[in-house]
Parts: structure tokens; sequence; C-alpha cells
């Protein structure tokens, strides 16, 4: 087995090795998806809107899930397969933006996939609103030699457009009908003004897209936006959570119901419930939060893993007499999102040594370091080394350096202000007012500037191996060099008992 991150600097990338063979994938003309522009940022603008005006996503959901059980789709969502008690499935989120990140993840991705039986794409299957007309691109064609059904639950990208093109893909919906006789609160008719609403499909683009998975083997058609999975001894279920990371009463009403019985499941959802020393529980309209299901025991959940943040998190939470392991796993190919901004992690009783994330934090230093020192043309002041980036997170977080140094590496002057610079996190303690929000501003503002780089990329998708006692879960790495695509490390791996 290849080094991993934790083993050595070479394992996570750094250094001069060989390119990977990913770019033979790609189709010869790329568009580069850059978050700073204009032309990307307006049509993706209704999230903004519905924070402002209402957010009409649980109905358009439900008229959805309407349209589907109409069609023949089974009335709870439920998809029976005939997996044995041994099986496999993968998991991969945030991964559409169609270059080199996204691409460089599929030969790692193949590699450690053989064998399963099914894939899950776990939030914003395509960037940046969701378009019909992108998945040739950004779907069939990165995973055309995937030979098994890939389900998926879409992320607030998928919602810019109503969720039209996820339908289309996914559920083999036709468009919804133009609703009719429903009376618009003025609120309604200021955000109808400035919506996005969804551009009509190239029908033989898309045509020509879907002849890259048409195998029988690849086929799936799911039940709707979520849906639950019944495979071997366990149930997974997916939930959508729309463009605001919350659920409507009706499919908070259908997860309570289909999250009943001895069943072990697995939650996957477009908002993690942990993520960067957070506790987001998911509220769900009318009453009560996504967590609190998960964690009744009456339920029997095991695990609960999320998309939309782009990197690899696990957060041990003991419940009672059991540990359910919260997962963020949205390093599928979108644009880095820093774990370096993370502070020394106290949250639910599960402290830094338990905490588990990739990139690690040094590693996160050290690539925005570059990519700043090279977008203000400042280098030599903002450029780390991995280990001087390594040396300066112990120091903020107060621990030892996860990777050990080639030789000491003394944190100066320098390094200090660079990390502060770039958000970097600390001990709890140690958060001021004023540092607290200037992270949170880093992490929404700058990491999407992060669109244009080489690698090391630090993406990751995860492995799910599941038997009658248990589910051993590993996350992967992919870095866009060639020797991570022939023996993809292992970043992380836990075995979850199941009940």
């Amino acid at each position: 087995m290849s080094d991993s991150s934790r083993d050595t600097a070479r394992g996570a990338g750094w250094g001069t090795p060989e390119p990977g063979d990913y770019r033979h994938l790609m189709p010869s003309r790329v568009e580069k998806l850059s978050w700073l522009d204009p032309r990307t940022l307006w049509p993706a603008r209704n999230g903004v809107l519905a924070s402002w005006f209402g957010d009409p996503t649980g109905r358009t959901r439900a008229r959805w899930m309407e349209q589907r059980r109409s069609a023949g789709a089974p009335a709870d969502a439920v998809v029976r397969r005939d997996d044995p008690d041994h099986f496999s499935f993968m998991v991969i989120g945030d991964t559409g933006e169609g270059d080199a990140p996204q691409y460089a993840v599929v030969p790692g991705f193949l590699k450690a996939s053989r064998g399963s039986s099914f894939a899950v794409l776990a939030s914003d299957v395509i960037y940046p609103v969701g378009s019909t007309d992108d998945y040739g691109t950004k779907f069939h064609g990165p995973y055309r030699d995937y030979p098994a059904p890939i389900y998926a639950i879409p992320g607030n990208h998928d919602w810019y457009e109503d969720l039209h093109g996820f339908m289309r893909v996914f559920c083999d919906a036709p468009p919804l009908a133009p609703e009719t006789g429903q009376r618009r609160t003025l609120r309604a008719r200021l955000r109808s003004l400035l919506w996005h609403t969804p551009r009509k499909a190239d029908e033989q683009r898309l045509a020509e897209a879907r002849t890259l998975r048409s195998a029988p083997a690849q086929q799936a058609v799911q039940p709707g936006p979520y849906w639950a999975v019944d495979a071997g001894p366990v149930r997974i279920i997916g939930i959508d959570t729309g463009l605001l990371g919350t659920i409507d009463a009706e499919q908070g009403r259908w997860l309570r119901e289909v999250s009943a019985g001895d069943t072990p499941k697995i939650l996957i959802t477009g908002s993690p419930l942990y993520v960067d020393a957070e506790h987001h529980p998911c509220e769900i309209e009318g009453g009560g939060t996504v967590d609190d299901i998960v964690r009744d025991p009456a339920h029997h959940y095991v695990a609960a893993i999320g998309g939309d943040i782009h990197n690899y998190q696990r957060y041990p939470v003991q419940v009672g007499d059991r540990t359910l392991q919260y997962v963020v796993a949205g390093g599928g190919g979108a644009f880095m999102h820093a774990t370096h901004t993370i502070p020394r992690v106290s949250v639910a009783r599960v402290t830094e040594a338990d905490f588990r994330c990739y990139p690690l934090r040094g590693d996160s230093l050290a690539f925005y370091s570059r990519l700043y020192g090279r977008r203000l043309r400042m280098r030599r002041f903002f450029t780390l080394t991995e280990e001087q980036a390594m040396a300066v997170m112990a120091e903020r977080l107060g621990i030892p350096p996860t990777r050990s140094a080639s030789a000491p590496v003394r944190v100066t002057r320098r390094t200090r202000l660079v990390a502060s610079l770039l958000g970097a996190g600390g001990r709890p303690d140690r958060n001021s007012r004023f540092r607290l929000p200037v992270r949170k501003a880093y992490t929404q503002l700058f990491s999407p500037g992060s669109a244009t780089y080489s690698p090391p990329f630090f993406k990751s998708f995860l492995r799910l191996d599941v038997t009658p006692s248990s589910v051993r879960l590993r996350c992967f790495a992919a870095t866009g060099n060639r020797e991570q695509e022939i023996d993809p490390p292992v970043e992380d791996e836990v075995v979850i008992p199941l009940p």
C-alpha cells in the first residue's frame, strides 16, 4: 500500500512526482469555472433570493415527487436491491466542475471501486447551476467506465435550475408543467422577478451524453431527489436538503417513516451534520431536526455522510452506548475548501485526538499559501513549505505535528503572519470575537478562489464494505499524481459495528 499524507510529504503529493494519466480522459476543450467571475455567480443567485424572499424548493420538490409517483415510482421511495449480505458501495461528493481536479479522481476511483455494487453522488452533481447540458462533460463522461449504477442526491447547485437537469438524468422525469391557480404573496412575486429559471435542454447533446453510460448494468432510475436503498443488511437513506440546507415537512414525515425499524441505516445528505468543528443538525419544517432522527436509538443509524463542504472530515460522536460516525465527504472534484481554518476540535465530546480530516491542515495551509502567493504575486512572502505549514498549524492548535518533519522546523514571525492572514484555525480558548468572523469570512469568500491550480489536488472519495456485522469505511485520496493513481492511498479508515 502506498504512503498516505500522514506518512510522508511524497504521499501527500508534494515534490516533483510524475503527473497522472487522467488528462487523456478529459474532453479536448474544458471550460474553466471561476467562482470569482460574475458570469458564474449571477446564474447561481437563487440561493440568495430564497434566503431573502422565502424558499420555494419544498413546494417544487413536492411537485416533482407527485409527478414521479404518478409515473409509477414506489410510493415509499424505496429502491429494493438484491445485493448479498457482503457487498461494497462508493460515495463521492461535490463532483461536477468538469475540469482537471474532477477527472484526476477518476483513475483512483475506478481502481478502488472494483467489485462495488453501486455508487452514490452526495451533493452538487453539476456546477454551477445543475444545467442539463452540462451532464455530458461533468457526469456521463467522467464516470463512463464505472460499470455499476450511480444514485445521487442533489446539492444546492443542482437546485439553481429547479432540479430539472437532475430529475431528467437520475429519475428519467419530463419537465414540470407550469404551476397554475396558485396565489402568490408579494415576496414570492418579488422573488420570481429575479429567479434564474431552467434553460431549455439540448436534446441531441443529452442523447449523446447518455450513450457514455448506456450499458444495462449501469442503469438506475431512482424514485426522486430523496430515496432509500435497501442493500444487503443495511438501508441507505438519501435526503435532499435543497437550497438552504433544510428539509420540508413532507420529506421530514417520509424520513421518520423510512428510519423506523431494526435495519442498520446510513444517512447520505447534502448538508453535513458535523462540519468544521460545529454541529449543524439540519432543521425540518414544522419542528425537529434530521439529527434528532439519526440519534434516536430506535432508528439504528450508524453513520451520517454529507457533501457540500469540499474536503473530508470525520467526527466519531458518542450517543448513549454507541458511536455514530459523522462524515464530510465533499472532496470529489470541486475546488478544495480549506481544512486549516478548522479550529482545534472540541464538539459533542469529540476531541482533536478523535477527529480526522483530509487534506491535513498543514497541507491545506501550504496549498493556499502557494495559491495566494502566485495570485498576489507575492510568492516569497506568502509561500510556505509543507513542513513550515505543518509546524505552524501544530503550534496554533497546540498539538504534535501530524507528519514528522525531515529536520527541525523553526516557526518564524513570517509563517505565523501568513497563517493568520490565510485564516488558520487555533485553540478555542484563544479565539477572540474578532478572529472567529475572520475565519468564517475566509472560508466562505476566499476559498472559491482556488478554481485554478495544479497537483496535488487533495481530492477524496469513500468506499464502504458492508458485512452482516460491520461496515468498513475508507477514505481514499486522489492528488493528480501518477503514484496515487496506481495505488490510491487510504487517508482514513474506521470499522463501524452494526447493531
